[in-house]
């Protein structure tokens, strides 16, 4: 186990240490976040000026499940990021045989060993193993990689017959809600984690939720405590999930706009080799120098120092930044043939 933090992107401060403070705003697309956030309006005074009261958390229980296609409230479970769930649910087992599918979101295993548990990186090959939990993220982070909601349910099911728990990290599924297993969590040993802030383009806001068995629902409320979700987030999160014409106008525009960024890629020689509707991954033997000339010149995209050879790029949040990309790839010098 170590203590070497997670490198992940989004951090603006530490790109100008990297690479100095560019004549330009920043372009930001080191993080899968949706850039045209939820246009969530105007906030009561009293959800700041109060601590949060039980029916608005009920209300977002409710509008979760209805979006989620929870079976029921009772399973529904809110914190203040899934951050926070993936470091508290190792906190809920005993020391345990823990696989990670992987390569994924590097915060899993961590958490998992920070807990006592002894963890495994596995590949889909060791699914059936004889583990106490298995953790997938489900479409995968950062190469989109899904798994069909029927595989992981018959992984669940093995797991429960021994007491065990599959934890599905869906941060990525809003584009892709037929991926979800969250309308079998009321079933034995299934744990789905959602992320609010990447689809609704909101991740200041500091919201997750976990999906899950009643019982196992109860444990994580009572380890996150009472008011563990501001009041602003309640009133915010609960509108969103009930605006459904954005909901499916947003799930549109991402697909198109990640269509464009495939364009540019291309363009430049970088063919997208993974991809979800908020990012696309892309591998080259030049990444580490496209990642510094992208950086010398205001764009940050996000490297992993693990596997040098990858970049994961977000959705330029307008014309002039996809074509201020276009610019710095050509400045980059990255074609091939």
């Amino acid at each position: 186990m170590t203590d070497t933090p997670v490198f992940h992107g989004g951090d603006l401060g530490w790109a100008e240490a990297r690479f100095g403070r560019p004549d330009r705003p920043w372009i930001d697309l080191s993080t899968g976040v949706n850039p045209w956030p939820y246009p969530f309006g105007a906030i009561r005074d009293d959800a700041w000026s109060r601590l949060p009261e039980a029916r608005a958390e009920a209300k977002l229980r409710e509008a979760a499940a209805c979006y989620y296609c929870a079976p029921g409230v009772d399973g529904v479970v809110f914190a203040p990021g899934s951050q926070n769930l993936i470091q508290l649910l190792p906190r809920l087992r005993p020391p345990s045989r823990v696989a990670v599918l992987g390569p994924t979101y590097g915060e899993h295993a961590p958490c998992w060993e920070a807990g006592g548990h002894h963890v495994t990186p596995i590949d889909d090959a060791d699914l059936d193993g004889a583990w106490d939990v298995v953790v997938v993220t489900n479409p995968n982070n950062p190469d989109g990689v899904v798994r069909s909601p029927m595989l992981l349910d018959e992984v669940a099911e093995r797991l429960a017959a021994r007491g065990g728990w599959l934890v599905i990290d869906e941060a990525f599924a809003d584009t892709a809600p037929r991926l979800s297993l969250a309308p079998q969590t009321n079933r034995p040993g299934r744990i789905v984690l959602r992320s609010f802030g990447k689809f609704f383009g909101l991740p200041g806001l500091r919201l997750g939720f976990a999906l899950a068995p009643a019982e196992i629902a109860r444990r994580v409320a009572a380890a996150l405590g009472p008011w563990a979700v501001s009041g602003p987030a309640l009133e915010i999160a609960t509108r969103a999930f009930g605006d459904n014409a954005w909901i499916d106008q947003s799930r549109e525009g991402l697909a198109t706009a990640a269509s464009r960024l495939d364009d540019v890629l291309r363009d430049w020689g970088l063919e997208p080799t993974g991809s979800s509707p908020l990012f696309r991954l892309v591998e080259h033997s030049s990444a580490a120098s496209v990642f510094q000339s992208l950086g010398d010149q205001g764009i940050l995209v996000r490297q992993f120092p693990d596997q040098p050879n990858r970049l994961r790029v977000g959705l330029p949040p307008d014309d002039a930044a996809l074509a201020n990309l276009s610019q710095a790839l050509g400045a980059s010098c990255v074609t091939v043939s």
